[in-house]
């Protein structure tokens, strides 16, 4: 098993979409790090020599911000927002969606379990 920047890519999946396991590369960065590597983007993983998976992780440590250090930076942001009282940072702390989504209905993934609220919820009869 190959291992990139902490991250243990698996060995039979291709170059292009192994690097899309570590956190902060997607599919056209990916590219961009194989282009700068001279690596051809179909190779499997388990292919790969020891100088192009060095070669892999020079170009990933010297150009890009990922794992670590990206969670820091976006935790750092979103602390900035709550801090200043600025709009997203108030809707990030009532965890409520930060992107003028609607919330009346959906967003049930961004406010959790559905809570019954008041006289909404039927009463058991009882006995008289």
């Amino acid at each position: 098993m190959a291992r990139l920047a902490g991250v243990v890519i698996p060995d039979e999946k291709q170059v292009q979409v192994a690097l899309t396991y570590i956190y902060g590369i997607g599919p056209k960065i990916s590219h961009q790090i194989l282009d700068k590597a001279n690596i051809e983007p179909t190779i499997r993983v388990k292919k790969l020599t020891d100088s192009e998976i060095s070669k892999l992780q020079d170009v990933i440590t010297s150009d890009y911000t990922i794992e670590g250090e990206l969670h820091k930076t976006v935790t750092a942001n979103i602390k900035r927002l709550k801090d200043i009282n600025a709009y997203r940072g108030l809707r990030h702390a009532a965890n409520l969606p930060t992107r003028g989504q609607r919330t009346r209905t959906n967003a049930r993934t961004r406010r959790g379990k559905r809570i019954t609220v008041g006289g909404t919820a039927r009463k058991a009869p009882s006995k008289t």
